[in-house]
Order: C-alpha cells, then sequence, then structure tokens
C-alpha cells in the first residue's frame, strides 16, 4: 500500500497537471508526494481524454450511513478532503436526486484549493426544489438533468432527456453532459446512481474510500440492480491501495484508458520516472 502525502508542493503541481501546464512525472518528490502523483495524476490528466470517475465513502462494512441516515462523519477527515481534491480536478460533480434532496450538498471545493466544479443533480421527474442547496448561486454552474418540462431559475441550465420507467439512460446523460462542455465527471452518490454507471460501463476509474468504523445497519455504499450470481462473474478491475492518513482509497481501474494511465511513466510516456528522495 502507498502511503499519500499531499503536500502544498505536489498539489499546486497536480492543478498545474488538470490545466495542462506540467506533467505529473518530473521533478523531485518523497516517496509520500509520488504516491499524491499517482493517485490524482490519472484523474488531472486531459491529454488523455475525458473521465468518468466515481468516489464512495464507507465504513469497514460497507455502509455510508446509518439507519436512521446519520452519513455526517462516515469519511475521516482525510477521506472527505480527498473527495474534495476529486472534486477540484474533474469539470463537474454527479449526484442522484435523492442524494440532493437527503443529504443537502454544496458540491463546492472547501478542503483544498482549486475551481469548484459544475454541480449536476439528475432529478428524472424534477423533485428537486429550486431552493435546494446544490443549486444556489455561487459562481459554478448548476446544471438539472431531468425528463419532465419543469422550469429552473434563471442560471440553472437543464439537460432534458427522455424517461423511461422513471429512469434515465446514463450513456445519454454523460452525452449530453459532454455536449455541454464537461470533460472530465465525478459521479459523487449516492450508491443507486453509481450502480447505474458502472454496470453500463461507463466508468473510467472507482475509488472507493473506506473509513476504520463499524457502522452495524444502514445503506450500503454501492448497489445493484443487476448483481451477479456467481463469484465467477464478479468484476475483478485492477486495483491500488491509497493510505490517506484517516482513510484507505482502493483506485479501480475499470477501462483501458484508465489502466494505460496508472502504469508506471516511463512505460506509458516514455519520459522518466519521477525521482523520490529522502
Amino acid at each position: 500500500m502507498h502511503g499519500v502525502d499531499v503536500t502544498p508542493r505536489v498539489w499546486d503541481r497536480i492543478l498545474s497537471v488538470r490545466s495542462g501546464q506540467a506533467c505529473a512525472c518530473c521533478g523531485r518528490f518523497t516517496a509520500a508526494e509520488r504516491a499524491a502523483l499517482e493517485l490524482y495524476g490519472p484523474v488531472a490528466r486531459r491529454d488523455l481524454g475525458p473521465v468518468t470517475v466515481a468516489q464512495i465513502g464507507q465504513s469497514l462494512d460497507g455502509r455510508v450511513a446509518t439507519a436512521s441516515g446519520d452519513a455526517r462523519d462516515v469519511s475521516g477527515p482525510d477521506g472527505l478532503a480527498h473527495l474534495h481534491r476529486l472534486r477540484a480536478l474533474v469539470d463537474g460533480v454527479v449526484i442522484g436526486v435523492r442524494t440532493a434532496l437527503h443529504d443537502h450538498p454544496r458540491l463546492t471545493v472547501r478542503l483544498c484549493s482549486g475551481p469548484n466544479p459544475a454541480r449536476i443533480v439528475i432529478d428524472p421527474c424534477g423533485r428537486l426544489p429550486d431552493e435546494a442547496t446544490v443549486l444556489a448561486a455561487g459562481g459554478a454552474r448548476r446544471i438539472v438533468v431531468q425528463g419532465v418540462d419543469r422550469p429552473r431559475p434563471l442560471g440553472v441550465e437543464i439537460l432534458h432527456l427522455p424517461l423511461r420507467d422513471r429512469r434515465m439512460d446514463p450513456a445519454q446523460i454523460l452525452t449530453g453532459l459532454r455536449d455541454m462542455g464537461l470533460g472530465s465527471l465525478l459521479i459523487e452518490g449516492g450508491g443507486l446512481t453509481i450502480g447505474g454507471f458502472l454496470e453500463a460501463g461507463l466508468l473510467d476509474r472507482l475509488q472507493v474510500s473506506v473509513a476504520p468504523l463499524i457502522i452495524g445497519a444502514g445503506p450500503q455504499g454501492l448497489t445493484s440492480r443487476a448483481p451477479v450470481q456467481h463469484l465467477s462473474d464478479a468484476l475483478r478491475p485492477e486495483t491500488r491501495f491509497f493510505g490517506l492518513g484517516s482513510d484507505i482509497v482502493f483506485d479501480c481501474a475499470l477501462g483501458p484508458q484508465a489502466s494505460r494511465a496508472m502504469l508506471p511513466v516511463h512505460k506509458r510516456d516514455g519520459l522518466g520516472p519521477i525521482t523520490a528522495v529522502s
């Protein structure tokens, strides 16, 4: 497992990678700083094309909240900082309407430096109220993906897509958002929304952040509408493990492009490896 140290200088480098002004390979870094580049570099890079990454924060027993719905401190402080870093590296963050209604997320970047992403809510039947926290004005784009003719406040963009059994096709959602200029996307929640993109084969990466606590009951992190019946049919992604202080992150590659982004730098680009210093 790789221990990660996101120092100010390595985070500045990662943001420069995001803006296309630097690479994630050159320079002298400690082993823990290099691990940070290996964890965040594949999300920050734009030269490999658009990337769709999902992130789940959960307990040791796979829960994202208590049975009463308390989800505030499932992730430790390092896990929360990790989520905010991912937000800063993508063009838009996607959540389902249940998450928007229950958790009242802001989807902003507050625990690190970096730009706020577009805030995107999948709301097939128009349940999201106009005064929802996620739709508050604040500089970033606000987008509602919906299948009904429902007006939204000035400044909120609407992506109108067809409904089928009160649901939307994840592939159509992804295509529509890309047509709106949003290349790199973070699917943040909830479990059903992430599961829909995963089952449709649309995720390039899945990151599961596990915090050291046992809840015992409550909603599960990743929920599939069509679970496998035999372990031989289970998805077995190429996975790396990173220690982030309070949490452990499982970084899973789910496609050829994602696997290529995880290769050592000298094998991937023909460039020299990052130099570790003690």
